[in-house]
C-alpha cells in the first residue's frame, strides 16, 4: 500500500454491527485506519468534530437517513462519498449523483471493488503539495511524464491522447491492481458509468495499437475476463 494510503481516515457509516465491524477489519488491512458509525446522527457528530478523506455510507440507517447525511455534508464539504445501496435501478442512482455521491456500490458487493474504489476517489482527491514529489511513472520499459503529458515506449514517444494518456496513467499508478471497466470510466471521463463498456474497450484498444507500434514484442496490458484490465506484470 502507497505510504500516503497510511494516513487516510474513513468513515464507515453502516448501522450493520457485523458488516461494519467487517469493513473496518479490511480496510485496517490494507492501511487505512477507519471509524465505524453506526446511525446518521452518529456519523454527523463525527463529522462536526473531525473531517475524514472519505466516507463509506449506507442509506438505510436510524434516524437520519445516509440521504440526510449526505445533503448536511454537501452543504459544507466535498469529502468524496462512496454510498452503499440496495437498490441499483437508475433513477435510485441518479437521484444519489445528483446528493452529491461520488459513487456507489449496490448490495451484496465485492469486498476487492470496493476497495478499487477508495483507492480511485483518493487519487482523484488528494493534492500533491510537495514541489519535489515524483512526477515520473514507470513499468518495465513504458515511462509516463506526469507534468509534460509524454509517454515514452523503449525510449520512443508515443502520440496519445488525453483520454489515451489518462487511462494509461491510471493503470501504471497500480500496475498489480485489477480496474473494472466501471473503475476505468468514472476516473477518465469523470461522470457516472451506466452500463455502456464500449468507450472504454475502444480506448483500451487504441491505447494497446499505439504502444504496440513502438514496442512490437511487447504486451502491456492484459484483459481480466469478466473483470477489466491491468499492467501486464507477468513477463
Amino acid at each position: 500500500m502507497n505510504a500516503f494510503f497510511n494516513t487516510i481516515d474513513i468513515l464507515v457509516v453502516e448501522d450493520d454491527i457485523s458488516l461494519n465491524e467487517l469493513l473496518c477489519t479490511i480496510l485496517i488491512r490494507e492501511g487505512y485506519k477507519p471509524v465505524g458509525a453506526y446511525s446518521g446522527t452518529e456519523a454527523l457528530l463525527h463529522l462536526s468534530q473531525n473531517i475524514p478523506k472519505l466516507i463509506i455510507l449506507d442509506l438505510m440507517l436510524p434516524g437520519k437517513t445516509g440521504e440526510d447525511v449526505l445533503i448536511t455534508l454537501r452543504e459544507v464539504r466535498s469529502v468524496p462519498v462512496i454510498v452503499l445501496t440496495a437498490r441499483g435501478d437508475k433513477e435510485t442512482i441518479v437521484k444519489l449523483l445528483r446528493l452529491g455521491a461520488d459513487d456507489y456500490l449496490t448490495k451484496p458487493f465485492d469486498n476487492n471493488e470496493l476497495l478499487a474504489r477508495i483507492e480511485v476517489q483518493l487519487r482523484r482527491n488528494c493534492q500533491v503539495d510537495s514541489p519535489d514529489a515524483k512526477q515520473t511513472i514507470s513499468f518495465r520499459d513504458l515511462t509516463l511524464d506526469i507534468d509534460s503529458y509524454d509517454v515514452l515506449v523503449s525510449g520512443q514517444k508515443a502520440n496519445l491522447s488525453k483520454k489515451e494518456f489518462a487511462l494509461l496513467k491510471l493503470l501504471m499508478s497500480h500496475p498489480s491492481k485489477v480496474f473494472t471497466k466501471n473503475n476505468i470510466y468514472e476516473t477518465v471521463w469523470e461522470g457516472a458509468f451506466l452500463g455502456d463498456d464500449n468507450t472504454v474497450n475502444v480506448h483500451i484498444s487504441k491505447l494497446r495499437a499505439k504502444l504496440s507500434n513502438l514496442s512490437p514484442n511487447e504486451e502491456y496490458i492484459q484483459t481480466i475476463w469478466g473483470i477489466g484490465f491491468k499492467m501486464r506484470d507477468d513477463i
